[in-house]
């Protein structure tokens, strides 16, 4: 196979923070924050499990927002015991009934805007939230990244679903498909224009459709861990860098103020990261705590909910890079081929967009030593923001280390074998090209704000208009195509479509032989000096009919989509097969591609 190559994101060689932390204990900052966050340091802890019972889960979800003393914006889900952003953990044909409640308040009016949404949806009825599509700061919905239901209200419609605060508890219900994969989704808000901030809050949780177990024999009765790695603003902006890394030459911000890519692998990061809302800050990197036990294989079910941060996930143990099992991306277990049997790829290193999910099989370090999570630097291009090299979390073996909260089946009856042909194997109907692209406001002012595109070969660049409802691209249902995305500009961009997974096929003009699917992928910056722009081919999968209606696809860094770089996309219901001579021509749409 030749998947590593294009895992591994970048390389780079790692120094880790000086020192290793002892474990605390999970310690909100102030006892009265509606959205607690574990202390710098602490022992990483789970989420609490929320699992379905007699084939249905049923969750009341609200979510929160405040502004805390150190002036950072956060927001949470919490459910009806107070848990923070649970796990919903699902069985494929569960039945989903989740109640959400929209408190949020506009942070940055003292709550003005919150109030007037108020009085503005106490005047609404109850079905309005489906069709408002009112973007707002205080506004909110949910999107299931990754889980192939429908395009519709009150399941994973995200263009006009739109909950305002004192609109009552509003109801999703779906049915998980009887055949989605058995992995790592996960549940966040989706409003255009404002999606960056929320999930820089922490607004995002993990979901499990189970039975990854019943995919490959190696995984039986496994201890598994939900690890979920956000980003949010720095907590210490204008700390000069550890005394530990070498003196980056060059701190310079991008349009956005983030601080832009060194090129070095050191220097500012753009954001921190934590990892299950353990905050692991800048210039320090105070690794966050996981207890293992020594030598203990488990699952880690990893979940990159950042908002605009690359990571290119390492184990080191003595500095030493340790083999990775990965045995899922994105949701879907590597074998969902079906004839690569039980198949474990394994890795130093593995890289993770934002929104992408990684499964894999690690081992904890022996009696005596330790291990290093860690986070290599990302190339994001001159256009792009600095992801250098840092911790994140301790490994730390302990003959007490408690038990991770679910547990591998360890007889698992396998799965049937897919129902569809594999996709590799389904010739495209067409074949589409899209490129990424961006543009200055004001081209001579390289100071003003960014519009980025992401545009169709042979249509007009311009941000994504949420009033437009003029679908970019239209296709059938029951159709498989090749779609070819460029990019176009001077940094790297994560391309993500809602509804479906897709195969790569090819990355930087080279064969890529990878049989299992994914839902977000790179595309590398163009350097200004190659003679073609950079893209990857792609075998987009429209066979579902729960794929039928009209959705997004975008890149998932969120600045980029809030900035308009998303597109629109219908799929029409399969054409019934029709007498000869039957048919009729169907207007185009002005902005339609077929």
């Amino acid at each position: 196979m030749q998947s590593s190559r294009i895992l591994i994101v970048a390389a780079a060689v790692f120094s880790c923070a000086p020192g290793f932390p002892s474990a605390q204990s999970f310690a909100p900052s102030s006892a009265n924050e509606v959205c607690p966050r574990p202390a710098i340091g602490s022992v990483v802890s789970e989420p609490e499990d929320l699992r379905s019972d007699d084939g249905v889960l049923k969750v009341d979800l609200t979510v929160h927002n405040y502004t805390t003393s150190e002036g950072s914006s956060r927001y949470c889900y919490i459910d009806a015991k107070g848990n923070q952003s649970p796990t919903l953990r699902v069985n494929p044909g569960d039945l989903v009934i989740l109640n959400l409640k929209n408190d949020l308040v506009d942070l940055h009016t003292d709550g003005a805007a919150a109030n007037h949404a108020h009085m503005h949806a106490a005047s609404r009825n109850a079905d309005q939230p489906c069709t408002s599509g009112l973007m707002t700061p205080t506004s909110t919905n949910l999107h299931f990244h990754g889980l192939t239901i429908p395009p519709i209200c009150h399941q994973d419609e995200a263009l006009t679903t739109s909950i305002q605060p004192g609109d009552p508890p509003f109801e999703y219900r779906f049915r998980i498909p009887a055949d989605e994969p058995p992995g790592l989704y996960w549940y966040h808000p989706h409003i255009h224009g404002f999606g960056k901030v929320p999930l820089l809050g922490g607004a995002s949780g993990a979901m499990i459709v189970e039975g990854i177990e019943r995919t490959n024999k190696a995984l039986a009765g496994l201890p598994e861990r939900v690890l979920i790695i956000r980003d949010q603003d720095l907590l210490n902006p204008n700390a000069p860098p550890a005394k530990s890394e070498p003196v980056v030459p060059k701190m310079l911000l991008d349009r956005d103020g983030d601080t832009a890519n060194t090129g070095t692998g050191f220097g500012k990061p753009a954001k921190d990261l934590s990892i299950n809302f353990v905050p692991v800050p800048y210039p320090d990197y105070r690794p966050a705590v996981i207890q293992i036990k020594p030598g203990e294989q488990q699952l880690w079910r990893v979940l990159n909910a950042s908002a605009i941060t690359y990571l290119n996930l390492a184990v080191l143990f003595n500095r030493a890079p340790q083999q990775l099992g990965l045995v899922a991306i994105d949701g879907v277990p590597l074998n969902e081929s079906g004839a690569m049997g039980d198949f474990v790829d394994w890795q130093t290193h593995l890289g993770v967009p934002p929104g992408a999910r990684v499964e894999f099989i690690v081992k904890g370090p022996p009696a005596g030593a330790s291990g290093l999570l860690v986070t290599r630097t990302v190339d994001t291009g001159p256009g792009g923001e600095n992801d250098p090299n840092r911790t994140i979390a301790l490994i730390a073996p302990s003959a007490d280390a408690p038990e991770p909260r679910s547990k591998l089946a360890a007889s698992p009856d396998p799965l049937p074998p897919p129902s569809l042909p594999w996709l590799g194997t389904i010739a495209p109907v067409r074949t589409r090209r899209l490129y990424f692209s961006e543009k200055l406001l004001e081209p001579n002012n390289p100071n003003t704000a960014t519009e980025f595109y992401i545009t169709v070969e042979g249509q007009t660049p311009g941000p994504f208009d949420p009033k437009s409802g003029v679908p970019d691209i239209v296709v059938k249902q029951g159709t498989v195509e090749d779609w070819i995305i460029e990019n176009r500009s001077s940094e790297l961009h994560a391309f993500h479509i809602h509804q479906l997974h897709f195969l790569l096929l090819d990355y930087l003009g080279t064969p890529v032989n990878e049989p299992f699917l994914r839902d977000t992928v790179n595309v590398p910056y163009f350097n200004g000096r190659a003679l073609t722009y950079p893209a990857v081919r792609l075998r987009m999968d429209f066979r579902d009919p729960n794929t039928v209606g009209t959705f997004v696809y975008h890149c998932h860094l969120l600045e980029h989509e809030d900035g308009g770089m998303m597109g629109l996309i219908r799929v029409e219901p399969a054409e019934p097969a029709q007498p000869s001579g039957a048919g009729g021509a169907q207007p185009p749409d002005k902005k339609r591609s077929q």
